[in-house]
């Protein structure tokens, strides 16, 4: 316990709240009120709350932040690489055919609810998520949906089937070779939870979530926070480190920082890029980077007149200056994005140049168009902070204003973040502000998702585009076991979506956290997996 949260009284706490801009529902925990003198509590700041306790049905980062760290995968990426790494599958073995794979599975493993993790269980998981007709397959799935081409029945399905080999075995039967099908399941959305549990719970997860992870669920506060506890027989000796995890809702960045500063949080999410230079002066904190895998992203609903027109959306496109909203609100902690992959990524198409600002011409296109004089319409911006959306209200009003030299009035528009989310996924936003943070070093987890259409709404392309071609190419690389090959595809698939322009990539940026000096063996995950497991908490 920090002496901060033992001796400040609840008067002054209050006080103290007032001044770092925290106001109901986003204070920072009372840590005396939540553990004795001899525990450790790791509190970790962040700007939105969890939307679902249910990996399956989660499609953001703050509910996912949450889940993996209680409920664990297959497998994982060895922490800031793009390694591969066992996590409850110690091995898995890819058939000569590539239509089947086996995995071994760790065991004298158990869930918190004391149920034994195996092969059992992983076949309850995956048909939980892939079968219809399953009595706990209540939601959407719509990450599954969109990484395994739909469920049990469908045509587009890439799973034949799953069986129990043994007791610790699984084997996954594929209709076709699926390249990405290992990586995807390091996704959150494919923790394995505790069948039991939602045997007992009827399949709801408002209250409880039973995994076998470093950290066991306690209580979730909406808009608040969520507490985690030590799982005190986690299966690897002498781990986690921390007694309590605890998820706290700051919405601010600048009053997240002020928390931490003042010791009431110990790690923050979202630090805004102009504070970074400053924070690496300060003795008693500590900054982390992480290689970029994520794009902010402008989105326009190409369903919606008048952006069902390309030459719109390429307009548009070109009164954006991408390198002007990096200096103005990311400080260089970002690159101008391209395409939807950044740069680093094996599948980017070196050969694409960003849109170039011209505004005689962007007019032109509108005219060309059918709107010389412009139009009005709405915008629609993040209300929470992202690594690749530091400031999304003031990020829109840059946009606004871009846009407004060519005619195009937008009225900027948000929503509290859940219904944000529904909102924009159901195809409501005439252009939106969103962005994405790859659960993997795939391509696919960025291209198929995005760009790939499907006869209902997929996860997360909200530009509701639609190209026969670029379904058939990113369909073929799934398929191709090659790498090189894939690459090809994904490079061909780009140069298509860069003319169609369904969403305007505008940056890739370098997320920063920050910490307490007191935070030690912290390594923030580049996608997603557990980071919280080995970390500790120094005096």
């Amino acid at each position: 316990m920090k002496k901060l949260a033992i001796k400040t009284s609840v008067v002054l706490l209050a006080a103290l709240l007032a001044l770092t801009g925290c106001s109901s529902g986003s204070n920072p925990s009372d840590k005396s009120s939540e553990k004795s003198a001899s525990e450790k509590i790791l509190v970790v700041g962040r700007g939105g709350d969890t939307v679902t306790l249910d990996p399956a049905q989660s499609t953001e980062d703050e509910s996912n932040r949450v889940t993996e760290e209680v409920v664990e995968t297959l497998v994982t990426y060895k922490k800031g690489t793009s390694d591969l790494s066992p996590l409850l599958a110690k091995s898995w073995e890819v058939s000569p055919d590539k239509l089947a794979v086996t995995f071994k599975l760790e065991e004298n493993v158990k869930f918190h609810d004391g149920t034994p993790f195996n092969a059992d269980a992983v076949v309850f998981n995956f048909e939980r998520w892939w079968d219809p007709n399953h009595p706990y397959h209540q939601g959407t799935f719509s990450i599954f949906k969109t990484d395994m081409g739909g469920f049990k029945g469908d045509d587009s399905t890439v799973i034949e089937g799953i069986e129990k080999v043994d007791d610790h075995t699984v084997r996954v039967k594929l209709k076709h070779p699926f390249a990405p099908f290992v990586a995807m399941l390091t996704e959150p959305q494919y923790g394995i939870v505790s069948p039991e549990s939602l045997k007992k719970s009827n399949g709801q997860f408002k209250d409880q979530l039973i995994g076998t992870g470093a950290f066991q669920f306690v209580s979730w506060t909406p808009n608040d926070k969520v507490v985690l506890k030590k799982n005190p027989e986690y299966r690897v000796p002498g781990f986690p480190k921390v007694d309590q995890l605890i998820f706290q809702v700051i919405k601010d960045n600048s009053a997240r920082l002020n928390a931490l500063k003042s010791g009431q949080i110990d790690l923050m999410e979202g630090v805004n890029p102009s504070d970074v230079s400053s924070l690496e002066k300060l003795p008693n904190l500590k900054t982390y980077t992480s290689a970029s895998n994520n794009v902010g992203y402008l989105s326009f609903n190409t369903k919606q007149k008048p952006f069902d027109d390309p030459r719109v959306r390429q307009a548009i496109s070109m009164t954006i200056d991408k390198q002007a909203l990096i200096d103005a609100f990311y400080y260089g902690q970002a690159e101008p994005a391209v395409t939807i992959l950044p740069s680093g990524s094996w599948g980017f198409n070196k050969e694409l140049k960003t849109y170039p600002v011209d505004i005689e011409k962007a007019k032109q296109l509108l005219a060309e168009a059918g709107y010389p004089n412009g139009f009005q319409t709405e915008l629609w911006a993040m209300p929470v902070a992202r690594p690749y959306m530091p400031q999304p209200e003031k990020i829109a009003t840059a946009l606004q204003a871009s846009m407004k030299q060519i005619g195009v009035d937008a009225k900027i528009v948000s929503f509290e973040w859940a219904t944000y989310l529904d909102k924009v996924q159901s195809g409501e936003a005439p252009m939106a502000l969103l962005g994405w943070s790859s659960a993997t070093w795939d391509p696919t987890t960025m291209m198929y998702t995005h760009h790939r259409s499907t006869d209902s709404v997929p996860t997360n392309n909200i530009s509701m585009y639609k190209n026969p071609e670029v379904d058939k190419l990113l369909d073929d690389a799934l398929q191709e076991p090659d790498q090189e090959k894939r690459a090809e595809m994904y490079k061909k698939a780009q140069e298509i979506i860069y003319q169609d322009a369904p969403i305007n990539p505008l940056v890739h940026s370098t997320p920063v956290r920050a910490a307490s000096a007191r935070v030690a063996n912290y390594v923030p995950q580049v996608t997603y997996g557990p980071q919280f497991t080995d970390v500790d908490l120094t005096n």
